[in-house]
């Protein structure tokens, strides 16, 4: 019963934890200024975070779980659209993508008012200001967030195919 077990929900919580710490680093360790897809894309990854505590809280325990599986799906696919936007924005002037200077929260979660040092935008979409391996960090992103959908497939087949068993 892998899917059941807690350690594979902390993993999920602890490695969107390090991307969430790695972000604060390019911020405030390398001077790099988020853009408002940076942002988004924050919040999507601490969806992750969230994801993974309430799977861990008790696997067994369906209603938890599926709660986890949702919102792992919902903050990965969000947050896959956001990095795919930041790259068409990178990538072609013309772009059908647009992006704001100023987050735009619903009045109820103003979370660049209420954590600025993690939900303030301060830079522009279409500023690349770092690249590993030829790619962006948009780019990197997009393959971070198709990896946790991945992933997730994989989580939710194995325990689609462990509920019938039982």
């Amino acid at each position: 019963m892998l899917v059941v077990d807690r350690r594979a929900w902390w993993l999920l919580a602890f490695s969107a934890l390090a991307l969430e710490l790695t972000a604060l680093w390019f911020q405030y360790g390398m001077w790099l200024d988020p853009c408002v897809k940076c942002v988004y894309q924050r919040l999507a990854v601490m969806g992750l975070v969230v994801a993974g505590v309430l799977g861990s809280v008790y696997p067994r325990a369906l209603l938890l779980r599926l709660s986890g599986y949702v919102v792992w799906g919902l903050s990965a696919g969000w947050g896959l659209q956001q990095a795919m936007q930041h790259v068409g924005i990178q990538s072609d002037d013309g772009s059908a993508f647009s992006c704001n200077f100023a987050a735009e929260f619903p009045a109820w979660a103003k979370l660049d008012e209420w954590w600025p040092a993690l939900f303030q935008p301060t830079g522009y979409c279409d500023d690349i200001q770092w690249q590993f391996l030829s790619l962006t960090m948009a780019q990197w992103m997009v393959v971070v967030f198709g990896v946790y959908l991945l992933l997730l497939a994989v989580v939710l087949m194995t325990d689609l195919t462990g509920l019938r068993r039982r």
